[in-house]
């Protein structure tokens, strides 16, 4: 038995999705001759799906579930992620992680993923909704230039547009925004006062009447567009005009003015726990998360919106967006040319590496199972003793069971660089 072998991932397609040739998930798909997958230039291609989640499986190339085959050969799990994740079903070979790629051309809705606790009560009360019980804590590595709105601003920053930003005040009562006000300068912006008042703030938006922040709405960006811009929301211009556009008359416009937005270069991450409301903007990004498919929407969407459950559910911490960013660091002694991404949860971390032609890196074994893709260039794994070897090339996906070191090494010198991103779990 290999322990290491391609996977077959899916493909998912939404209207948020960059179209055609434009999307990396079009690209790795018909890169990698996905069987079944047919390519229409005028397709949008959202998301790559790579891992057991029971919604869309990946399966090996003789078709079994990547599932199945786990579960009858529990040492490619490893015996201790076994244990440490039986109650997720990882004895039935379902992994604790789900590894993805976007590719965004619209926003996607503000959303949050629940905490465990709140996922098991939403899946026990709307199953057909949340269509599991698993939170979903995320993380985001951007593959080209990505924008995101993620966490709350700073209560500094929010004060500052509720009161240069009329439009955006008409939507808070007053007595809601003089006690917010009053509490915008704490040095403890994550006190139970502030949270409440910043709750406050954020459920008078995102309840508010269609007749009140439509016409609101209009207003705000007729003046914009008329060139009339105060100083303390000219870095939210851009955003707002862009929302409004791809989601005319949406309130989720709005959280232009709550929420931080920025940009990540390729390379660079962030990463989202339970409870943190963000909205994806746009770019291609490798995204790895808990194994779960739980989001809890309230705008920028066509989809059922949960407002009541969202605003419960968010952590109402305000700070800046640099606290989101995942700092990287080396993924192990020697390993020059891999980058490790590593969140503060279990569940999941991400190495990256990158090697020039010939070069060649080798990977600790791994306590856990892992899934890679390749995202650019080719090359080829290596394992065992006996020098076993499998070439990869620009969008497919491979799996490595735990306790197996292996070696990547890059393509010839016509074939560029290579790219891998590797996800794995461990347990400690």
């Amino acid at each position: 038995m290999a322990a290491v072998f391609k996977i077959i991932p899916t493909t998912q397609q939404y209207d948020w999705g960059k179209i055609g040739l434009s999307s990396k998930v079009a690209q790795y798909a018909r890169a990698c001759k996905l069987p079944s997958f047919q390519f229409d230039q005028n397709t949008p291609y959202a998301e790559l799906w790579m891992g057991t989640h029971h919604t869309s499986p990946s399966r090996l190339l003789d078709q079994e579930k990547l599932s199945d085959h786990l579960a009858a050969h529990p040492e490619l799990m490893g015996a201790r992620v076994v244990e440490r994740y039986r109650d997720a079903g990882a004895a039935e070979g379902n992994l604790p992680f789900l590894l993805k790629v976007l590719a965004i051309g619209k926003a996607l809705s503000i959303q949050t993923h629940p905490d465990k606790a709140m996922a098991e009560r939403l899946h026990a009360e709307r199953p057909d909704v949340y269509k599991d019980a698993n939170h979903k804590p995320e993380m985001a590595l951007a593959l080209t230039p990505f924008q995101a709105m993620c966490g709350f601003l700073p209560l500094s920053r929010i004060a500052s547009h509720l009161t240069a930003v009329p439009e955006f005040a008409a939507l808070v009562p007053q007595t809601i925004a003089d006690a917010f006000l009053f509490v915008a300068s704490s040095l403890d912006p994550t006190g139970p006062k502030e949270k409440a008042a910043l709750k406050d703030v954020f459920a008078a938006v995102m309840t508010a009447d269609a007749s009140l922040f439509q016409p609101q709405l209009e207003k705000l960006v007729a003046r914009y567009e008329g060139g009339e811009v105060r100083d303390a929301e000219k870095d939210v211009v851009g955003l707002v005009v862009r929302l409004q556009s791809q989601f005319p008359g949406d309130i989720g416009v709005f959280c232009a003015f709550m929420l931080n937005h920025l940009t990540l270069k390729p390379g660079e991450a962030i990463f989202l726990a339970a409870g943190e409301p963000h909205a994806y903007v746009s770019g291609d990004i490798v995204e790895c998360m808990a194994t779960s498919d739980n989001v809890i929407r309230a705008g920028l969407t066509p989809k059922l919106r949960d407002v009541p459950n969202l605003v419960a559910g968010l952590t109402y911490n305000a700070a800046p967006a640099s606290k989101h960013l995942v700092q990287p660091a080396a993924f192990a002694p020697g390993a020059e040319h891999s980058t490790l991404y590593d969140p503060p949860i279990p569940e999941f971390s991400v190495v990256r590496t990158e090697l020039g032609a010939g070069e060649h890196e080798t990977h600790r074994a791994v306590d856990g199972p892992s899934i890679a893709i390749v995202t650019e260039g080719r090359g080829a794994v290596t394992w065992g003793e006996s020098g076993q070897r499998l070439e990869v090339s620009e969008g497919e996906v491979f799996f490595v069971g735990a306790g197996q070191e292996i070696g990547i090494e890059g393509g010839g010198a016509e074939r560029g660089k290579l790219v891998v991103h590797r996800a794995f779990v461990e347990a400690e």
